[in-house]
């Protein structure tokens, strides 16, 4: 990885924890079982990207770009997303574990979350709008003035939404899910 410009690579079990590496561009790479936990890729770019398997836990991603960067099967712990560039933002995860996260203030609008733990990860003043959270926890999950128009609940479990700070306007949830935005009102559900 010592380039500053790697196309249609791909990366297999590399590990680099703990480790810097800066202004990196990786256009068209895949990443397979790699552990890059702990380390820092400020100012890089993410082009057309997937990892696979990885543990990219506590990466530092200050100014990084992803751009169409797909996750698969990673743990994902810790990571603040929400220092990541705004330009052509744009993310999927299936099957990842993406705990004590942060999205804040990020516009990610149609972003698809399949089969994602997403514990404790904090989406305040994220807009949303058309995303899908399938099949995922979000046990402690904080949404605070975010925009949540039209976006897919239906099989996302242990949430807690209220709706009188997010835009939920058209949102999708399962008839099981509702105690979940009348948690704070405190009512005994039977």
């Amino acid at each position: 990885m010592q380039q500053l410009i790697h196309e249609n690579k791909t990366f297999e079990k590399v590990v680099y924890t703990g480790e810097l590496i800066r202004g990196r561009e990786f256009q068209d790479c895949t990443f397979k079982q790699c552990d890059l936990s702990n380390s820092e890729f400020s100012g890089s770019k993410f082009i057309d990207c997937v990892f696979e398997g990885c543990n990219l836990s506590m990466l530092k991603v200050g100014n990084t770009s992803l751009q169409s960067v797909t996750f698969k099967d990673c743990k994902i712990l810790g990571v603040n997303f929400h220092e990541c560039s705004d330009f052509l933002f744009s993310v999927a995860f299936e099957n990842c574990i993406i705990d004590f996260a942060s999205f804040s203030g990020k516009k990610m609008a149609k972003t698809n979350f399949v089969k994602c733990s997403l514990k404790e990860t904090s989406f305040v003043q994220t807009i949303l709008t058309g995303s899908k959270f399938e099949q995922c926890d979000l046990s402690g999950t904080l949404f605070n003035r975010s925009d949540l128009s039209s976006v897919n609940f239906a099989t996302a479990y242990n949430y807690t939404i209220d709706p009188e700070i997010n835009t939920m306007k058209k949102a999708v949830l399962s008839a099981e899910g509702l105690a979940g935005l009348l948690l704070k009102h405190q009512l005994k559900i039977v």
